[in-house]
């Protein structure tokens, strides 16, 4: 998931994100994209108007808000 300190739609999307990893049994792992921006500033520039985003396998798979119902679908297969 990248985030961004004091986003405010990033911790309720981080909590969820969590809950549906916990059912498969899966780490969630956070970027903060200004952390990494001095090495890796394309990763900001991409990501960092839409904050939060929800990377699967290194694939934008959702922002703004976890879509639950897709992203259960997609770790089921």
């Amino acid at each position: 998931m990248l985030v961004r300190a004091g986003c405010g739609g990033c911790v309720p999307a981080r909590a969820t994100l969590e809950s549906v990893c916990a059912d498969f049994g899966l780490q969630v792992t956070c970027i903060d994209v200004d952390e990494v921006a001095a090495t890796d500033p394309d990763l900001r520039a991409e990501f960092g108007d839409r904050l939060p985003v929800v990377l699967l396998d290194g694939r934008e798979h959702s922002y703004w808000e976890v879509d639950e119902a897709r992203l259960r679908a997609d770790l089921a297969h």
